[in-house]
């Protein structure tokens, strides 16, 4: 069963640009239903063996997990941190250890807020009217993270596929469609061929140190620009890489499910799409770039006594200015939101997607629904921290 990823560009743009204007023009409160309304469009033009997903969540859920999640930061950024902060100045006589250890406290939050969110999105998504879902265990996930990470980050990158690996299959493991719980095959050695491209590049990046050493400079510098660019390709190559065999591992009551996205073409939609964006608001950028110059410069004239060179930008003239400005920047900002989904976001997902592929596909039938799970908090926490959860 293969997939097909259906959609117009120019309906998302105006879609991201119309929800992202009102988002503005509400401060920010509009953007629960923005993220809706974008989320039911990826969703609908995203079709596995010709049936289309479907996303049911409520913008109301969203912003009242928001609420909830925000007083909760607030007490512990009021409570606790205030409780660090008398202690860090009574043992230490300064401030860092309190900012040290609050950081700290807030990783295991960050990771909370990701497994909370996938598991609203997967019990908010529908295919061929049967529920996805993701059981509670999204504390067992922070701990396993948080030991995850620091097992890498001692062994210099080293467990990386390990890490990627174990964390893939506690989320895949507790992953359901309808009935039927989903299943991470495999092994995590089976990642590190994903790493090539990085292990070449920290090669590459050991012979340019070592003609400096030689005092090669341009010999050396050379080769070290070339590991960063190696090194680049190799981070985006590694997600790619391990997303394909990840997902060819994974099973769902006899549905095999295969994906075979190219590395290079995800860097290149990235870098080319980002290109275009850049270039569609160059133009508004220069103006703002030239509004904030006359309005600095009528600054600097007046500290100067040069009162009388302002005549022409006086008055009135500068709120002209300023409120020009602001009218750019934000144009600046739905354009670039809007571009973002048209140049980057709907290709990737296009590309990924149109690689998926199901079987055999006659297994699928014999799946049953699930119950609804009632998951009132959304993504509250994940918005609160800003985990990466827009889509």
């Amino acid at each position: 069963m293969t997939t097909e990823v259906v959609g117009n560009r120019r309906t998302l743009f105006w879609l991201a640009l119309k929800t992202g204007f009102f988002t503005v023009l509400t401060l920010g409160i509009y953007r629960f239903w923005m993220r809706t309304r974008l989320r039911r469009w990826y969703w609908s033009a995203i079709r596995p063996g010709g049936h289309p997903l479907e996303y049911v969540g409520d913008p109301i859920e969203k912003l009242l997990g928001f609420l909830f999640a925000v007083v909760v930061l607030a007490f512990y950024i009021g409570i606790v941190n205030l409780f660090l902060m008398f202690a860090s100045f009574s043992l230490f006589q300064d401030n860092v250890a309190a900012y040290a250890t609050s950081l700290v406290g807030v990783i295991p939050l960050w990771f909370y807020a990701q497994y909370r969110a996938r598991r609203y999105v997967l019990a908010r998504t529908r295919w061929r009217g049967l529920r996805f879902g993701l059981e509670p265990g999204a504390w067992g996930y922070a701990w396993r993270a948080m030991a995850h990470w620091a097992v890498t980050i001692l062994t210099l990158g080293l467990l990386l596929p390990r890490m990627t690996f174990w964390l893939e299959k506690y989320k895949t493991d507790r992953t359901f469609y309808g009935t039927a719980r989903m299943q991470q095959g495999g092994n995590w050695k089976m990642l590190y061929p994903a790493m090539k491209p990085l292990f070449l590049a920290l090669g590459i990046a050991l012979l340019g140190g070592a003609a400096i050493v030689l005092e090669n400079l341009a010999v050396g510098i050379g080769f070290c620009v070339i590991a960063g660019f190696t090194a680049l390709y190799g981070l985006v190559y590694y997600r790619v890489d391990t997303l394909r065999r990840l997902t060819d591992a994974k099973t769902v009551r006899g549905v095999s499910l295969g994906l075979a996205p190219n590395a290079f073409r995800v860097m290149m939609i990235y870098v080319l799409g980002t290109l275009l964006a850049a270039a569609a608001i160059f133009v508004p950028m220069v103006m703002l770039g030239i509004l904030l110059l006359l309005i600095q410069s009528t600054d600097m004239l007046a500290e100067l006594g040069l009162e009388d060179r302002l005549e022409p930008i006086a008055g009135a003239g500068r709120y002209i200015l300023i409120g020009a400005s602001v009218l750019i920047y934000f144009t600046i900002f739905l354009l670039w939101s809007a571009l973002k989904n048209v140049f980057i976001t709907y290709p990737i997902i296009r590309h990924y997607f149109s690689t998926l592929n199901l079987s055999p596909a006659s297994a699928v039938a014999d799946i049953r629904q699930r119950p609804r799970d009632a998951f009132e908090e959304a993504e509250g926490f994940a918005d609160a921290l800003d985990v990466g959860a827009s889509l």
